[in-house]
């Protein structure tokens, strides 16, 4: 599938901010490294959402994410690996751009699926590719912390992409996880009842059933907080102190070395 975002996916910015942003895309083409840009920028074009943005989301493969960081620190950029499981960032003085090629909790890694449908954008002057619709709610579905909620993303990517959406591949990202995707079929369910059938009728068919045999098996025997797929900090007392096992960790920001 080849399609050209509808809109052109530029938030407001200020001009030192979008002369970062315009040389960062060109870079990145010139690097000849595969990329995806997400976040807000994605949501924007597919969506015609304009809002404010702090930074633009670069997605790559792991194998890939060594080499755009090495490509912009041979032009003079400082990059800082801030989390080697998902995230690196390459500054040029207060301005920074986020290198991501996993979720926090290390969930959803970008693989070569992620680059088989081609959805371009112009974005400062840079024609780039975007994530798939489908690839970016399966990003955005497991944001669900305390000061950022991705959930508002996903039902409007849901309302004006939904013909793109491949139903299938997304129930197959979120496989192990399927409830997390019921809830946000319920929620645009409930936010738009206009348009409840722009969810195909089966995937939620096939949700509900899911939902109706697993209420027939007995209680988990270990006491488990997935709540740290959402947020690490907010469900922290729940492994800390309520006796929940966990399913995501974390350790220090940095470490200093004898």
């Amino acid at each position: 599938m080849t399609t050209t975002a509808p809109h052109s996916g530029t938030p407001p910015a200020s001009a030192e901010a979008e002369a970062f942003y315009a040389k960062s895309l060109k870079l990145l083409n010139e690097s000849k490294v595969p990329f995806l840009l997400g976040g807000t920028y994605a949501v924007c074009s597919y969506t015609g959402i304009s809002r404010p943005t702090k930074d633009i989301d670069v997605f790559c493969k792991a194998g890939d994410f060594p080499r755009i960081l090495t490509w912009f620190q041979e032009r003079g950029f400082h990059t800082e690996i801030e989390d080697e499981r998902w995230i690196g960032k390459v500054f040029d003085g207060d301005r920074f751009f986020d290198v991501i090629f996993n979720s926090a909790v290390c969930i959803n890694p970008v693989t070569d699926r992620w680059f088989e449908e081609k959805h371009t954008a112009l974005i400062h002057g840079t024609e780039v590719q975007l994530i798939p619709p489908t690839e970016l709610i399966y990003s955005k579905a497991f944001v669900q912390i305390r000061h950022k909620y991705d959930g508002a993303d996903v039902a409007h990517l849901i309302l004006r992409q939904h013909a793109a959406i491949d139903w299938k591949r997304l129930l197959s990202h979120m496989e192990q996880y399927w409830e997390v995707l019921l809830i946000h079929a319920l929620n645009f369910r409930f936010i738009y009842p206009t348009e409840r059938d722009l969810i195909p009728e089966w995937l939620v068919d096939e949700l509900l059933s899911r939902l109706h045999e697993r209420a027939k098996l007995p209680v988990p025997q270990m006491k488990i907080c997935r709540g740290r797929l959402f947020s690490r900090e907010d469900y922290q007392i729940d492994v800390a102190e309520w006796g929940f096992a966990d399913v995501a960790g974390e350790g220090e920001l940095k470490y200093e070395r004898d």
